[in-house]
């Protein structure tokens, strides 16, 4: 059954209430997504946002993955603060746009405690969810060797490439139990919408 025009704004009222719980510029997230998505339905969801700390400063990130019928959405908002070339803090709002049959993998990592006492629907206690589609890819590498333990020959490197267009984490212990559960709904729901979509 089609989507009526409230379905479609109860999904987009429900996204920008979740910007404003995660007080990161959500007007601003939310004018950037507005023309990504482009009036399109929105099927999922998942707004994640970050904190990082390093010697100097405290840095905000959010990142925002919206799931239409045709298209995975992604948004990444940055603070670059104040310096000497530019006297004010400014922020940067970057969307992309993939089409659903160009996404190769949705890749889901699930950590557990004690995983002997595991029992079925026992949620995660982290989880990460790493999307590809071409675009990055990131190289691997590590030393080369061979089976003999006596050997001290150069074996040159070896690798792997791997995707790495989007890549997050969540865990229960920083975010809570709800944004875990809320990634594992939105990795369904995009592995149920990339399968439904190959040829």
């Amino acid at each position: 059954m089609p989507s009526t025009t409230s379905d479609a704004s109860a999904a987009w009222t429900d996204l920008t209430d979740q910007l404003h719980r995660a007080g990161y510029y959500p007007e601003l997230v939310a004018d950037v997504l507005d023309v990504a998505v482009a009036r399109e339905e929105i099927v999922s969801h998942l707004v994640l946002p970050e904190t990082t700390f390093d010697a100097s400063e405290v840095r905000r990130h959010l990142t925002v993955l919206v799931l239409t019928p045709t298209r995975l959405v992604t948004a990444h908002v940055d603070d670059h603060p104040a310096d000497s070339e530019n006297p004010s803090a400014s922020a940067a709002a970057t969307t992309e746009s993939v089409p659903l049959a160009e996404i190769r993998s949705v890749s889901l990592t699930h950590v557990v405690a004690d995983p002997q006492k595991h029992r079925t629907g026992t949620p995660p206690l982290e989880v990460t969810l790493a999307l590809g589609w071409g675009a990055v890819s990131r190289v691997d590498l590590a030393p080369a060797g061979c089976d003999d333990p006596a050997c001290e020959a150069d074996h040159g490197m070896t690798g792997q490439i791997l995707p790495d267009d989007v890549v997050v984490r969540v865990s229960a212990e920083a975010e809570g139990r709800a944004a875990v559960a809320a990634a594992v709904d939105f990795a369904t729901a995009l592995s149920r919408a990339t399968a439904q979509r190959l040829p």
